[in-house]
């Protein structure tokens, strides 16, 4: 499962938050937004401490962005799943790298359904076929609740170091 582009949300001098062309989890049933390093980790123990600080900054920040700016767009997301995988790697017979992916999870869901573990089939499934990324305008209203929530004591930058 090849992604063609990534749309990157945001930006840190350490990583990057991205919407790719190709989600786990359709728009419409809460949508996918993936944290990366900009440098390669295999796991999450390869991170220095102010990085470890930095990641858990950004699930916080932009989960509660991505709930707030997609309830403006009419997806109501009630909770955000957060996963570190890594296992389609070993399909490939490489070594899996350091990401986090955050999924919306909605009580209408039409592929997974809500109280429910999130179920991925093997990269190339069909399921991921029909699969809508986030748009243009829902990147954009993350990216305004973003800006939001950083001008608040709980983001302030300051207070994460």
């Amino acid at each position: 499962m090849n992604n063609k582009f990534e749309k990157i949300i945001y930006e840190t001098e350490t990583f990057k938050v991205v919407v790719n062309d190709k989600p786990h989890v359709s728009r419409e049933d809460g949508g996918h937004i993936r944290i990366k390093p900009k440098k390669e980790y295999e796991s999450r123990f390869d991170l220095s401490p102010e990085e470890a600080k930095e990641v858990m900054r950004l699930t916080m920040l932009i989960g509660e962005a991505m709930i707030s700016g997609m309830a403006n767009r009419g997806i109501n997301i009630e909770r955000i799943n957060y996963q570190d995988n890594g296992n389609w790697a070993y399909l490939k017979g490489t070594k899996p790298f350091f990401h986090i992916h955050l999924y919306g999870r909605v009580r209408n869901s039409n592929r997974q359904p809500f109280g429910e573990s999130l179920y991925f089939p093997n990269p190339g499934d069909e399921y991921y076929d029909n699969l809508i990324p986030l748009d243009d305008d829902d990147i954009s209203e993350i990216k305004k609740k973003i800006k939001k929530l950083e001008n608040t004591e709980k983001y302030d930058i300051n207070n994460w170091k």
